[in-house]
């Protein structure tokens, strides 16, 4: 008997104290897969699995073929597999080093109504819960077909679902929706904030530290166009635009590393530091970004070449995922609404894939087990309470997808 199989088996409706889920979490949490570790072996457990339950799966797969995407299909009753709605999530987990932890990380343990382990909140606890009820997906006379996508590098700025959505474009496969299961204590998130992040080089000229007219030094330019970037967080932060239903009201930027010089007694010749802004999804970020640019060339650049002609500012954008901004009308967001029976706006400065699926055209919404601020956290958990709402989400989101429901 297949483990998906297996773990929907044991209970056909979870309870609190032992959620039908917890053997594919456990699965899943002990599959070390830190962004910078290829995903591939998750990826083809989760393929095998369904592919013994009689479900396909479509990979993408980045350049190296050592991380990939998943997208499968659970038809409607009469074989059709056009519209629907997808279940995403992200598969890789943000690193370990240097944190304290009580247990091994990957090594997930139940203690005191919680599930400790990376990845348990964020986010493979709704990939568990899904797969743990793909069964009742097959065993429901469903009228329109549920997707199941699962992605890899979100926590490295989104990198690969759009491969997964340029994909199901290229393949004509257009859902009618999509829920995102990041940890949101089960609530309905509508909107939230859009996420770009860059990295610049400043690069002068070295010289001896005794004769600086002959350098150029690249860590005090830097320092100028680092400071311009916080006038302009300073500037949405007392100007807005203000949007009250996020916890942070406004557009947001920060500079977060920075390298360079080698020497007390040297000019230094290169500095390079990685900055990002967090806009509000009726913002547009290329003004924003411009703006730094437009700083850069047209104020720094000229008065760095007065000193020395090898002056340079270079920008590269490390990563980009769009805002979210459901509509209250939309058939996702009343979906979800109606079975959470929670009618509260809420939006969250953090970023998800739902920018990414509703850009492309499929509505989406987020909503999943867990509480944020448990992620990326030494002893991150999930509570079994959390787990066990979830799969009860998804018994009535399946059963809301039958046949029976849509012919009332």
């Amino acid at each position: 008997m297949s483990h998906v199989a297996d773990a929907a088996s044991a209970s056909s409706v979870s309870n609190a104290s032992s959620p039908a889920s917890l053997r594919w979490i456990e699965r899943l949490v002990s599959i070390d897969t830190v962004s910078r570790n290829p995903n591939l072996g998750l990826i083809e457990t989760v393929r095998d699995e369904l592919r013994a339950l009689g479900v396909q799966s479509t990979l993408t797969h980045d350049d190296s073929g050592k991380w990939a995407n998943l997208f499968a299909t659970i038809p409607a009753h009469n074989g059709d597999t056009n519209g629907g709605i997808v279940l995403s999530g992200h598969t890789d987990v943000v690193p370990v080093d240097g944190q304290q932890w009580d247990s091994d990380p990957f090594r997930p343990e139940v203690r005191d109504g919680l599930m400790f382990g990376r990845g348990t909140c964020d986010m493979k606890g709704f990939i568990g819960a899904a797969l743990t009820l793909v069964p009742d997906m097959q065993r429901t006379k469903l009228a329109k077909p549920i997707h199941l996508a699962f992605s890899f590098d979100e926590e490295v700025g989104c990198a690969g679902a759009p491969l997964m959505i340029a994909d199901l474009m290229k393949r004509g496969v257009k859902p009618d929706g999509c829920i995102v299961g990041e940890p949101t204590s089960m609530r309905p998130i509508i909107a939230h904030k859009g996420i770009n992040a860059y990295q610049c080089c400043v690069r002068g000229h070295a010289a001896h530290s005794s004769l600086t007219p002959k350098g150029l030094n690249a860590i005090e330019y830097a320092a100028r166009l680092i400071c311009h970037i916080r006038d302009i967080a300073d500037q949405f932060r007392a100007e807005g635009p203000f949007d009250e239903f996020y916890d942070v009201p406004f557009t947001t930027a920060q500079t977060s590393t920075i390298q360079g010089g080698n020497a007390i007694n040297t000019v230094p010749a290169e500095c390079r530091f990685q900055f990002e802004f967090r806009n509000l999804p009726t913002l547009d970020p290329e003004p924003i970004f411009r703006r730094i640019e437009q700083y850069a060339n047209e104020t720094l650049l000229p008065k760095m070449k007065a000193e020395h002609a090898v002056a340079a500012i270079e920008f590269t954008k490390i990563a980009a995922a769009p805002g979210l901004d459901a509509e209250e009308q939309a058939a996702i967001t009343q979906l979800v609404r109606a079975l959470t029976v929670n009618q509260d706006k809420r939006k969250v400065a953090y970023g998800t894939e739902a920018g990414l699926f509703s850009l492309a055209g499929i509505p989406s919404i987020v909503c999943g087990p867990g509480n944020i601020e448990q992620a990326h956290k030494p002893n991150e958990y999930v509570s079994l309470e959390q787990l066990a709402a979830c799969e009860n989400f998804l018994h009535k989101f399946i059963h809301s997808m039958s046949v029976d429901v849509h012919a009332v």
